[in-house]
């Protein structure tokens, strides 16, 4: 019954404009000197007909679309009208369809966030409560404090703060990003000397040769987060004291080239497609148990939205080289702003 009446709403204009149409006829024969009224009552009993028939059958091969229509939604897959006959309707379907698909996307993309968002924070959580208890232990000795160790794994947890909120912030990168021009070696010093504790700590030494004319367009605050993703791999995975980390740079066809080079343990063939997923930790992660294998992914992340090129090659027992292309790096003065940018040392620094 509700599909009748959706129809006869739908068609109550057309149903008018038939009646005064019929009207205005009789009115110019009644005009003309027309009066037999059989033939007028048997005209209009004829167009009513017809133009009951033409509802009747416009209605039967319709009503399956009204039926769609009407009935309450179960499912977002309701959404899918099918059986659509009329040229609107079948547009209408179309348009639909192509929403749904968006809405599909949408839901989609905001699942996997969240996905990934609650793994990381369980992972996170579980690892920082190694530190808290190897500090609640050593807060329970007695005699003098370490204070080195607990030192170490205050820096830890920082560490893993930072990560959280870099993770966080990732998701409103465009709010974020500002790109200026500066220059690359100044980039990687301040880099270095952020981690120069790292480097002290572990005895691994940084070696920076990257000619002072180079400059890049990016935003300085995401890549020196990917630059110390880089530099806290390469300390990480040298295990042995007295090797070096490379930063160099070089001019290509394609632009300016930076690799961060480590003489550390390497990373396995097999994992080195999978390095820059979420969440994938490989043979090396699972070897120091630290890893939460989102530190080349977000550096990956960064990089395709900053539009610079992320390449790593590595040899088991060799170590790994990381590489980012910036096509619009160049040879030539960097920002002003930059120039003034307090740096508090390089490698001698340390």
């Amino acid at each position: 019954m509700n599909k009748i009446l959706l129809f006869l709403k739908e068609h109550v204009p057309f149903i008018i404009f038939q009646l005064f149409l019929v009207l205005f006829i009789l009115l110019l024969y009644w005009l003309d000197g027309f009066r037999n009224y059989s033939t007028a009552i048997y005209s209009i009993s004829m167009c009513m007909l017809l133009t009951a028939g033409f509802l009747s059958a416009k209605f039967i091969m319709r009503r399956s679309f009204y039926a769609a229509i009407i009935r309450k939604p179960e499912k977002m897959e309701d959404a899918l009208i099918r059986y659509a006959q009329a040229p609107e309707h079948k547009r209408t379907t179309e348009f639909t369809r192509e929403l749904y698909k968006l809405y599909q996307n949408e839901v989609q993309a905001l699942y996997t966030s969240q996905h990934r968002q609650l793994n990381f924070m369980n992972q996170w959580v579980h690892q920082m409560k190694t530190p808290i208890s190897v500090i609640g232990l050593l807060m329970q000795e007695e005699g003098e404090l370490d204070r080195d160790s607990i030192t170490e794994e205050v820096e830890k947890i920082r560490r893993g703060l930072d990560s959280v909120l870099v993770n966080a912030r990732l998701e409103t990168f465009e709010e974020d990003m500002q790109i200026e021009r500066i220059s690359l070696k100044r980039l990687v010093q301040e880099n270095v000397t952020e981690h120069k504790r790292l480097f002290i700590a572990n005895g691994v030494f940084p070696v920076i040769s990257i000619d002072d004319n180079f400059t890049i367009a990016t935003d300085v605050k995401w890549m020196k987060i990917v630059v110390g993703q880089f530099i806290t791999n390469a300390v990480k995975y040298t295990f042995e004291k007295g090797k070096k980390v490379h930063f160099t740079a070089s001019c290509t066809g394609h632009g300016l080239q930076l690799t961060v080079r480590d003489e550390g343990i390497g990373i396995p063939a097999s994992d080195l497609k999978r390095v820059t997923k979420a969440f994938f930790t490989g043979e090396n992660g699972r070897r120091t148990g630290e890893s939460t294998g989102m530190g080349l992914y977000i550096a990956s992340e960064v990089c395709n939205r900053l539009g610079h090129s992320l390449t790593i090659a590595s040899e088991l027992g060799e170590g790994t080289a990381v590489s980012i292309l910036f096509k619009n790096g160049e040879t030539g003065e960097a920002d002003d702003s930059e120039q003034h940018r307090g740096v508090d040392g390089s490698h001698e620094d340390l």
